[in-house]
């Protein structure tokens, strides 16, 4: 739905040379496509808005054309902040979360961005935007007044995926384990019933590169041990069961005498290369947290690195 108009106005406004500028117009203008169905294609046409899907200039050519509204949000003085720091609203390609502490400042920031939508010529996805209402320790509201988008009401849901992340609104992290957990399944036994008879040394790099992706788990911190436990399992079993061994060999001497991470190395390991990300970044928001020593999120990270390395049996 992006206006190509629109768009090159607002390059014109960047430090991006004219001459790149005047190469992305006569490129989107000049496009042609086609729809290819079982072998064939249909007649060519031309595309009159929207970045091209796919392409490695479009992020940034959407995020140009949507940073107004990003500033504009973050400048109205309302929703969430942390250290005078605004958060009100968090925002990756087209998905943006808002956050704020009363329905009244949420409904100024929809209004914010339904004008904004509608004086560049996109639309919301009513019907995939949602209400979360976070739980403050026992504390939780016992009526949520209607809130709408474009119109109309959004729902309100107790846990939502966002960016593959499974945000629960009592801020467990069980649900994104088990996400996690599910997936691990499927890759594992993928591995074992298409790889069994290749050499181990190719098993054990098919099982680093799909098997220890742990997607998202540096941000796990409330969770039960149950769900944890789970995971740390189904990661041992999978490994058992593509090389072939018993159920009852050790664990920790497998994966030694393999040189692979277990699975207390991973979580180690994811957590420091994000706390590390953390800290040089330029993200004002990071670096706000990143600078407060007594930050819950950052004294979680440290502590979890001795904890887990206490835990972790040496890899060599």
């Amino acid at each position: 739905m992006v206006s190509y108009d629109l768009l090159w106005s607002k390059l014109d406004n960047t430090t991006l040379p004219t001459e790149l500028v005047r190469v992305l117009e006569y490129w989107y203008n000049n496009q042609s496509n086609q729809v290819r169905w079982n072998d064939t294609l249909s007649d060519s046409y031309r595309l009159k808005c929207g970045v091209r899907q796919g392409g490695l200039t479009s992020p940034n050519l959407f995020n140009m054309y949507v940073n107004g509204l990003i500033e504009e949000l973050s400048g109205m003085h309302a929703g969430c902040y942390i250290d005078g720091v605004s958060v009100n609203n968090i925002s990756y390609a087209d998905d943006m979360v808002l956050l704020s502490p009363s329905i009244g400042a949420l409904r100024k920031m929809l209004a914010v961005c339904e004008a904004y939508a509608k004086n560049h010529g996109l639309v919301y996805n009513s019907s995939k935007s949602v209400i979360m209402t976070f739980v403050s320790g026992h504390k939780k509201p016992k009526y949520v007044p209607p809130i709408s988008l474009n119109g109309n009401v959004l729902d309100v849901v107790t846990d939502f995926k966002y960016l593959g992340h499974i945000i629960s609104n009592t801020l467990k992290d069980d649900l994104d384990i088990e996400r996690e957990r599910r997936a691990l399944a499927v890759r594992s036994n993928m591995l074992a019933r298409r790889f069994t008879r290749c050499t181990k040394q190719v098993k054990i790099t098919l099982f680093k590169a799909f098997c220890q992706v742990f997607y998202t788990s540096s941000l796990w911190v409330n969770y039960s041990q149950k769900t944890y436990n789970a995971l740390r399992v189904q990661y041992n079993n999978a490994f058992r069961a593509l090389l072939g061994l018993p159920s009852h060999c050790s664990a920790s001497h497998m994966f030694a005498r393999e040189r692979t991470d277990d699975f207390y190395a991973i979580r180690r390991k994811r957590i420091v290369s994000l706390l590390g990300r953390v800290r040089v970044s330029s993200n004002s928001v990071l670096k706000t947290i990143a600078d407060k020593m007594d930050c819950p999120i950052l004294k979680y990270w440290v502590g979890q690195v001795i904890n887990v390395r206490a835990l972790s049996p040496l890899i060599y």
